[in-house]
Parts: structure tokens; sequence; C-alpha cells
């Protein structure tokens, strides 16, 4: 691919990179254990844009297109961001290292309209990791959107479709989404700790946890177009240097068990997987998030869970609920 982007194989190889030192049989903690309750009523996980610095991104934007860069072509130097771009990187920290989220609010979407907003989106993206491809045909945003596609079918991908979307975590270091438009009723995004979610199993349970570190079957939903590959096993959890990374993917690792040859769910799986989902949906662990058109949320898949609410559109364009998605990999 042109410009300083990864396919979709070495970025799902890099995330899955993950290293590991042994089973972690004590709380994890830090900053990245964080619950939901703690965190309504304040908003310093909030980062509300300063019109210099949208003026950066604005400049930014028209230089891009003077020199007719796409999306392809577009690259760190061709989007250049001189005292934002050490804002961004520090950013990425945070996501790395830190809460493991943040919100950015305030990009003027409807004034750039959703061609150039979504160049935006990639130059922020460039300064933050190293974009990637969502799919194998190379795509490096995605459009969250109803499609009008059958949520019941089982390859469908539920982001192109209004159904409620279940915990669950891409193949990137982070997700990104961009609010162009809001539904006219739902579309919530919900976000949960996957540490604070494993040091509470941890206390109930411990003798579960080290079922974590072994491999799954991941359903991979004939990705590739042909079949070749019907899942991928997959340890939902590493930890080495303090740092715990978990992928959680409870519809896939369910869907696998559709391949004959997918190892079997056994009583541990179930008891493990019905735990789980227990106390990330328990109301204190969960952060809702209704969108704002021109809100950035940026969440680790390492370090977080995501899962969004069914949703309604309205009759009219602007009442159709419409996310752009980028996949990150961060600099380690």
């Amino acid at each position: 691919m042109e410009g300083h982007h990864l396919s979709f194989g070495a970025q799902a190889l890099r995330y899955f990179r993950r290293e590991h030192e042994g089973v972690r049989r004590a709380p994890v903690g830090g900053p990245a254990a964080w619950r939901g309750a703690e965190l309504r009523d304040r908003d310093d996980w909030i980062v509300r844009l300063a019109p210099e610095q949208i003026d950066e991104l604005d400049a930014a934007r028209a230089a891009a297109r003077e020199r007719g860069l796409s999306l392809a072509s577009l690259d760190r130097d061709g989007f250049a961001l001189p005292t934002l771009g050490p804002f961004l990187a520090g950013l990425a920290r945070e996501l790395d290292r830190g809460r493991g989220f943040v919100l950015l609010r305030g990009l003027p979407v409807a004034t750039w309209g959703d061609d150039d907003a979504a160049l935006v989106f990639l130059g922020l993206g460039l300064h933050l990791g190293e974009p990637g491809a969502q799919n194998p045909q190379g795509d490096l945003l995605g459009h969250v959107t109803d499609t009008g596609e059958d949520a019941a079918r089982p390859l469908v991908r539920l982001y192109r479709t209004a159904a409620h979307i279940d915990w669950h975590c891409d193949l990137a270091d982070a997700v990104g989404l961009l609010c162009l438009r809001t539904a006219r009723r739902g579309g919530t995004s919900r976000i949960v700790s996957s540490v604070a979610v494993y040091d509470e199993l941890l206390r109930r349970r411990p003798d579960l946890v080290d079922r974590l570190y072994e491999p799954f079957a991941l359903d991979a939903r004939d990705e590739d177009g042909k079949g070749r590959l019907p899942f991928i096993p997959v340890p939902p959890c590493r930890f080495a240097g303090g740092q715990l990374r978990t992928f959680w993917h409870s519809d896939y690792f369910r869907s696998a068990q559709r391949h004959p040859e997918a190892p079997r769910f056994g009583a541990v799986e179930r008891e493990l997987v019905a735990l789980y989902e227990e106390i990330a949906g328990d109301p204190s662990f969960v952060l809702d998030m209704q969108f704002e058109p021109g809100d950035v949320q940026l969440v680790s898949n390492h370090a977080c869970l995501h899962a969004r609410s069914a949703y309604e559109d309205g009759p009219t364009p602007a009442e159709k609920r419409h996310l752009l998605r980028l996949w990150l990999s961060l600099p380690r």
C-alpha cells in the first residue's frame, strides 16, 4: 500500500504479538483498571480541542488537498501538525500505558464535509500511530452505518447494521471512531476496562484465571472470502512488564464452534465466558458515551472492550447514524 499504512494481515500479526511472562495471579490495578461508576461524573477523559488546534488541522487539510493527496497516499509529512502532533503522541502513550481511552471533541465535520473530515481523521491517526487496513481489500477507513444487511446472518459484519454489538476488541492496538452524524435514537457507545474485569474475575474465581492464557478458537468469519482459514487460536490474555493485554470477542469464540475441527467448549470455557461477560456488563464497570458530531473516540484494544447499543435511524440523511472507523498500531 502507498503511504504509511499497514496491511490487514501485518496489523493483526502486530496486534497479537504480545509479550508474555506468565499468568498474573495478583490484581493488575493501575490507571487502566478504572470503573465506569468512577468516571461518569468526571470529564478529565474528554479533550475539547481549542480553536488554534482546529485551525492547525484545517491548515493541514487544505495543504493536503492542494497537493492532491488521497487517503492512500497521505503520510505524516503530508499532514504536518507542528504543535498538535506532539500532543497527539502524548495521547497515544495514554492509550498504550495509561487509562486506555480518550474522547476528543470539537471537529467541525459539518463545515468540512464527509470527505475532508475523513482526510483529517486519517491525518490525526498518522500522528497517533500507524493506520492499518481493516479488511483484505485494504480499506483504511470503515463506514459504521446501517446498510440494511440482515444482522441475523452469521457472516454479516454487525457494524454494517443497526443491531446491538456485544463486547469485543478489534484487530489493532487501538480503534478510533469519528462521529459524522448520530441516529435518531440509540447507538450508545459502551466501553469497559478489561483490566478491571480481569481483577474482578480473579477476586471471584481465581481457579478460572489460568484458562484466559490458553487459546480460544476465534472464528475467521470467512474474512479472506475463500474459507481457507476457518478459525485462529488466540489466547485472550498476555501479561508482561506489569501490563495486561487482553483480546476478547465472545461472539466469535462461540461461533467458531460451528467448525467441526475447532476445539470444543467444555464446562470451564462456558463458565468462564459467562462470568467474564457478566462482569463486563455490570453497570458499575461500564462507561457509556453518546457521541456528538465531531467527536473522536480512541480506545485501546489491549486495555478495553467496546460494545454498542442498537439504534434507530430517522427518515432523513441528517438522522442516519454514520461513523468513520480507524485502526491504529501504536508505538511500543
